[in-house]
């Protein structure tokens, strides 16, 4: 089933509960969270204290999306937060076992994000210790970037790799996705798809995630 994940990145923060609240009503099914540090990426966003406000807003997975250098130290903070899930970047852990072993033992589900030039074998090992995988089809830091079209081609390979192994894990996409480009996501494999900017940069955040869902509604063929 696709899910539609609204990033909170792009919503009106003078109006958040309001923002995830109508993206809810517009069928959405998780709300994700881009968390950045200003050090593994150039821009500082939000931390836990956003999540805690968004859980308020919400009875949907938040989907928690770790930008940062050092993840493991805030782990337990966007946990206890009301984080769901909680995705770190392959490129920032040296030991990513074990840090997805922590995001389990903290109560959430576990994955693991990859940037558009970091190659798919870096994820490899990890699979089958992960909930999802994260495939950034924008290179991290800010929002409103176009969508870079190899990664429909590494989305189609990351799926193989998961089916060849009968691995439960689901891939999600985030990036420059909207209504024009949402079917060749889906097709490509990704069931979980983050959009900001189609969702909430649109002024209409109820009409656009159901747009975007109706969008999406193709036939599957993986």
């Amino acid at each position: 089933m696709v899910q539609i994940a609204p990033s909170i990145l792009s919503a009106d923060f003078t109006r958040l509960g309001d923002e995830i609240r109508a993206a809810e009503r517009g069928g959405a099914g998780l709300i994700h969270v881009d968390v950045m540090d200003g050090h593994f990426v150039p821009n500082i966003t939000i931390g836990p204290m956003v999540v805690k406000a968004a859980r308020r807003a919400t009875a949907l997975p938040l989907d928690c999306h770790l930008m940062i250098t050092d993840p493991d130290r805030y782990i337990e903070d966007f946990s206890r937060a009301g984080a769901s899930m909680i995705s770190v970047h392959v490129e920032a852990v040296a030991h990513l076992h074990r840090t997805v072993t922590l995001i389990k033992e903290h109560g959430c589900k576990a994955g693991v994000a990859i940037n558009p030039a970091t190659p798919l074998a870096d994820v490899e090992e990890i699979l089958p210790f992960v909930d999802y995988c994260l495939v950034m089809s924008v290179n991290p830091g800010f929002g409103g970037q176009s969508f870079i079209s190899t990664a429909l081609d590494k989305i189609s390979r990351l799926r193989d790799m998961i089916d060849i192994r009968a691995l439960n894990v689901q891939i999600e996409v985030d990036g420059g996705i909207d209504s024009d480009n949402i079917a060749a996501v889906v097709r490509s494999g990704a069931r979980w798809i983050v959009a900001g900017t189609a969702v909430f940069g649109q002024g209409h955040a109820e009409e656009a995630t159901r747009a975007l869902r109706e969008a999406a509604m193709v036939p599957l063929t993986v």
